[in-house]
């Protein structure tokens, strides 16, 4: 079975409450579960994540290699901005994944422009809200087939 990795950066343990104007209404917790039902449904296993420590982050992701995780899909959330560590923990893991955002960065704040992880992910879903998650998740599994289909 294909395992895919949900991991969530910093804050976004608050989702539901914190500046829902930016980031919406609905809760980590709804977004997981939704996330959970549409991996199920395509017979891929799914294990989230959220941490607010820039090492635990680090250390899941080193993990994912060992654990034949297949796919990574990851909101660094302020991390995306400030995160060289992360990136190449994600470059050692030599994992596909997919960077996910609920706002798009490109219409916020400058220093919200820059991101380390775009030009090293597969692809990037952004500002669409906690639908962000589900495209990313859609098209995660789309790749993992597409990806099976050519070994």
């Amino acid at each position: 079975m294909k395992k895919l990795l949900l991991l969530h950066g910093p804050n976004l343990n608050l989702l539901g409450e914190r500046e829902t104007p930016i980031y919406g209404a609905r809760t980590l917790a709804e977004i997981d579960q939704a996330a959970a039902s549409q991996s199920d449904a395509a017979g891929v296993k799914l294990t989230s994540l959220q941490s607010n420590s820039e090492s635990d982050l680090i250390n899941v992701i080193h993990q994912a290699k060992k654990d034949d995780v297949s796919m990574i899909v990851f909101n660094p959330a302020a991390f995306t901005h400030t995160s060289v560590a992360l990136r190449d923990a994600l470059l050692a893991a030599e994992l596909p994944f997919i960077e996910v955002h609920l706002s798009n960065p490109a219409s916020r704040e400058p220093f919200r422009h820059h991101s380390f992880f775009s030009d090293i992910a597969i692809g990037v879903v952004s500002g669409f809200g906690a639908r962000s998650y589900q495209l990313a998740v859609q098209a995660a599994i789309g790749w993992l087939d597409s990806d099976s289909t050519s070994e």
